[in-house]
């Protein structure tokens, strides 16, 4: 099949199904075995970034999804949603990273943690879409885990948990103290609209605050 009809045929593909679609099911489609689909997607991606679209192809895990790029978000949240955007505290990012580093971890483990209760904490996070339960263990009243979801990777921009920054090492002093020997520069952070504001603040003139 000629390129140019492939790359067409995938992107119609993804508009069309308006969620992610996983690569064995574009393979499906195009009768294409794995490598050569990938590198028709990997070409198709080149292109869209190279035109300087305003929409992207995304991989996520094993699929792929057609998105509108974040950088324009901000012109096309108050026609299609009416919501407030969601405002996620520091104890709900600290709660979420919990969790995107530790997969199927419980509530009593994110408490342990955290060294504070966390039930609203979950709830929010449930109901925004940033994680899920990821089933029981097998332990007395069998509690719920808990795994970040490809709404959460999309959010954040990651391709997989695989992306996710690396923890700082540390070690136990004499004094059985923690020690971090180093920092990530990278830090997990959500926009928020009290975030934005306050970077807008920050890009005031001065003249313009005198006034």
């Amino acid at each position: 099949m000629e390129l140019n009809k492939s790359k067409a045929i995938i992107q119609s593909i993804l508009f069309a199904a308006g969620r992610e679609v996983k690569l064995n099911e574009i393979m499906s489609s195009l009768e294409l075995g794995k490598d050569e689909t990938m590198a028709i997607m990997e070409s198709l991606i080149s292109d869209l970034n190279e035109e300087k679209s305003g929409i992207e192809i995304v991989k996520i895990n094993d699929g792929f999804q057609m998105c509108s790029k974040k950088e324009y978000s901000e012109y096309i949240y108050p026609i299609i949603d009416k919501r407030t955007k969601p405002n996620l505290s520091s104890a709900a990012l600290e709660t979420l990273s919990i969790i995107a580093y530790n997969p199927k971890i419980t509530r009593a483990e994110i408490e342990s943690i955290r060294g504070v209760g966390c039930d609203g904490t979950i709830y929010k996070l449930l109901e925004y879409g940033l994680i899920e339960e990821a089933g029981r263990i097998d332990a007395p009243g069998r509690p719920t885990t808990y795994r970040t979801t490809n709404d959460f990777l999309k959010k954040f921009g990651y391709t997989s948990l695989d992306d996710l920054p690396e923890l700082p090492r540390y070690k136990i002093d004499e004094n059985e103290q923690i020690v971090i020997d180093e920092l990530p520069e990278v830090k997990m952070e959500a926009p928020t609209p009290e975030r934005e504001e306050k970077e807008k603040d920050n890009n005031i003139p001065e003249e313009s605050n005198k006034e």
